[in-house]
């Protein structure tokens, strides 16, 4: 890779309106190691057979392409010592495309479920500033030298079209029909189809100006969430703030993932938040439901790492993020030799802590009961080096738009323990924060 370090004054919010531009627009934290990419050699919408590739001028051109979801590792070796983006793979993979591999789903599907990227163009933040890099000889090139004077002569816009609702964002079930859904769940436990299943609701909105883009820089600052990004194709945007990582694929070919299960809000008083946080810490009722899913991933990574590699290093983890207490947990495994990591992240989607278990199972449930696909909610977005290090995030606590149309999602798993009042709850402790932020743009 060739590289060419920006001005140390240039910010965010000067570059991501500028980038915003270029076709194939993507925005990933990375766990504090954000970047942007730009001009992929290639992207794939997967629903659509749509593929755009790259010319040597930098137009695309659109082919068609049977719906096929590939990657090409270097002799897929996993042996990289920094985990970030480096050039490579970046993709978009909702839940209903993963729920696809399993389940029929009865929901009509209108939203991009997958989009791929293979991007070898990208500005990322190191050492307290942002760098941008190009894959070697296009540094050169008419258009990365064009883009070079315009990032150093970029300053801060604002959306020529500010961003705003028709009214505030609204449940698409009453507290009546979360209650009869509830029970619908819970007289699937009992029956022994399942030991947890996680209910969501959707809250939906109208978009009468603007995109999500608009929105990115504040809703970051808001949420401070280590796996957010923006994803955007026509009239399809994503913007996630989510706080929970599904897999790590580590150098030396070692996976890692975290699985968030057990929710409190924060408390604006110290002394009482501390107190929130040693009651979740102290919950038998979410240790277990977050050992099922522990118990779920363990079995899922199983299947493609070495004998004996799988273990448990952290166990009901306590993590405080900018609105809410979460219980998480850490699994490691290493991966076989002969394993694709494509393959790994494919059939571990869609994530058990947003499934439940056994999986197959609560997809069906899912499905039957919450009436609507999900999108996004609950698919994952990042990213694959060549060499097959990445990190993948669950689609959770994001904002989905297709047209005019907006939606939230939000939920968590029930067990035979668990109460309608205190999950409608927790469900709103989640969202409220978002639906708080996106309703100040309603007319």
């Amino acid at each position: 890779m060739d590289i060419f370090q920006l001005d140390k004054s240039i910010s965010f919010t000067q570059l991501k309106p500028l980038l915003l531009q270029k076709f194939g627009f993507v925005f990933l934290q990375d766990q504090n190691q954000p970047f942007f990419a730009i001009y992929p050699k290639y992207l794939h919408i997967l629903d659509q057979d749509k593929i755009f590739y790259r010319q040597a001028d930098f137009d695309y051109v659109e082919q068609t392409q049977t719906q096929l979801l590939q990657m090409n590792f270097y002799d897929n070796q996993i042996n990289s010592a920094d985990l970030s983006f480096q050039g490579g793979y970046i993709a978009f993979i909702s839940y209903d495309y993963a729920a696809q591999q399993h389940i029929e789903q009865q929901h009509p599907i209108q939203q991009p479920t997958a989009i791929v990227g293979e991007y070898d163009i990208f500005i990322k933040w190191v050492d307290h500033q942002w760098v941008l890099f190009a894959e070697k000889n296009l540094i050169d090139h008419p258009a990365i030298q064009n883009l070079i004077h315009e990032l150093q002569h970029c300053q801060e816009i604002k959306p020529a079209i500010p961003f705003k609702l028709k009214k505030n964002m609204q449940p698409r079930w009453s507290k009546t029909e979360y209650d009869q859904a509830f029970q619908h769940v819970q007289d699937y436990l009992y029956a022994g189809d399942c030991y947890q299943i996680n209910l969501t609701q959707e809250f939906c909105g109208e978009v009468i100006s603007g995109g999500l883009s608009a929105l990115v820089s504040d809703l970051m600052h808001l949420s401070q969430a280590p796996f957010a990004g923006y994803i955007q194709f026509e009239n399809f945007e994503l913007l996630s703030c989510s706080p929970e990582l599904f897999i790590e694929f580590q150098p030396n070919r070692i996976l890692k993932t975290r699985p968030i299960k057990g929710t409190l809000p924060r408390h604006q008083d110290p002394e009482q938040d501390q107190q929130l946080k040693q009651q979740l810490a102290n919950s038998e009722k979410d240790q277990a439901e977050n050992l099922m899913i522990v118990d779920l991933l363990r079995n899922d990574l199983s299947v493609y790492a070495q004998t004996g590699s799988v273990k448990v290093p952290c166990l009901f983890e306590i993590e405080s993020f900018a609105q809410v207490h979460h219980m998480v947990s850490e699994i490691q495994a290493k991966l076989k030799d002969d394993v694709n990591v494509l393959e790994v992240l494919l059939s571990a989607l869609p994530g058990g802590s947003i499934t439940g278990a056994p999986k197959i199972r609560a997809m069906q449930i899912i499905d039957e009961i919450e009436g609507n696909a999900r999108g996004a909610y609950c698919g994952s977005l990042g990213y694959f080096n060549y060499d097959g290090t990445g990190r993948f995030n669950i689609l959770i606590r994001s904002i989905q738009r297709y047209g005019d149309q907006l939606s939230v999602w939000a939920g968590g798993g029930i067990t035979v323990a668990s109460q309608v009042d205190a999950e409608y709850q927790e469900c709103m402790d989640k969202v409220s924060a978002l639906l708080d932020f996106l309703n100040q743009y309603s007319e």
